[in-house]
């Protein structure tokens, strides 16, 4: 199979998030897709299986196991696509429900797409629960902003959201990997979702990807839609509202996502990103 490399939420392959990107898995198991994406070796790989009239389903693998929705991998495959075969619209049928996209090309030759996610859900944390994930990040209560207040977010893969009360807070990441890997283990945790406040409209988030053997995310689609149903079910954004989230930053890796947040609370979350082709050869 053809595998590419692609940058996603960054318009220079030195930023965003990699993601491997197959435009044509038909007939590939899912056990031959874990494998190539452990050899790829990104935090996803996303597997394209063309079903006609712009209509696929999607797998996404990380390099430990299948994940139900990856936002960065949707945003990168979706721009491999259009740039083969034309900007446009692509229905994607993932595990977590239907995902649309449509992709258009910037006049420096980058190419743009928007995803919409799955209606999103917002659920609390059990104490307990939040007392062993602020354990296992080294966090203190003092630590978190009260005006964003720990929750569990949805928009097709599960988030807590933890937010910090300084960028200091944020910067200083030190987490004990296997037991935060345990704890999201038991809760069927994708990320982590670490943000702070800049300012009402523009967030700075890290994201902790210990179930995929990652230690640090770079960029987070899915997440960036759990966060922006998460602003608005609780009523932290006057909608219809439009958020910048700055991830990857701390890593060298600067990405930037685009959340839309619609005012209708059952419909899905917008989040754009750019995605640039990555040099160098892959396996297959």
């Amino acid at each position: 199979m053809e595998i590419q490399r692609y940058a996603a939420f960054s318009t220079s392959p030195s930023g965003g998030n990699p993601a491997g990107v197959v435009l044509d898995a038909t007939g590939v198991d899912g056990a031959e897709m874990l494998r190539v994406a452990a050899e790829v070796g990104y935090s996803e790989t996303a597997f394209l299986l063309p079903r006609g009239d712009d209509h696929f389903d999607i797998r996404y693998f990380s390099p430990l196991a299948e994940v139900p929705f990856c936002g960065h991998a949707t945003i990168a495959t979706a721009a491999a696509y259009a740039q083969r075969h034309g900007t446009g619209r692509m229905h994607l049928d993932t595990r977590a429900g239907r995902v649309d996209v449509t992709t258009a090309a910037a006049p420096d030759g980058t190419t743009t797409a928007t995803l919409i996610s799955v209606a999103p859900r917002t659920d609390p944390i059990d104490a307990t629960d939040l007392a062993e994930l602020l354990a296992a990040l080294r966090w203190d209560p003092a630590d978190l902003d009260p005006t964003l207040p720990p929750r569990v977010a949805y928009a097709g893969a599960r988030h807590p959201v933890i937010a910090a009360a300084t960028r200091q807070r944020l910067a200083d990441l030190d987490y004990d990997l296997p037991t935060l890997a345990a704890l999201m283990a038991r809760h069927d945790w994708t990320t982590v979702d670490l943000v702070w406040r800049e300012s009402t409209e523009v967030f700075h988030a890290r994201n902790p990807f210990p179930p995929g053997g990652v230690f640090e995310d770079p960029a987070t689609g899915a997440a960036a839609a759990a966060f922006g149903g998460y602003l608005r079910e609780l009523g932290l954004v006057t909608v219809p509202a439009m958020v910048t989230v700055y991830q990857g930053a701390d890593l060298g890796r600067p990405s930037v996502l685009t959340v839309g947040i619609p005012a209708d609370p059952t419909s899905g979350i917008a989040v754009t990103g750019t995605a640039v082709p990555l040099p160098g050869p892959l396996p297959s």
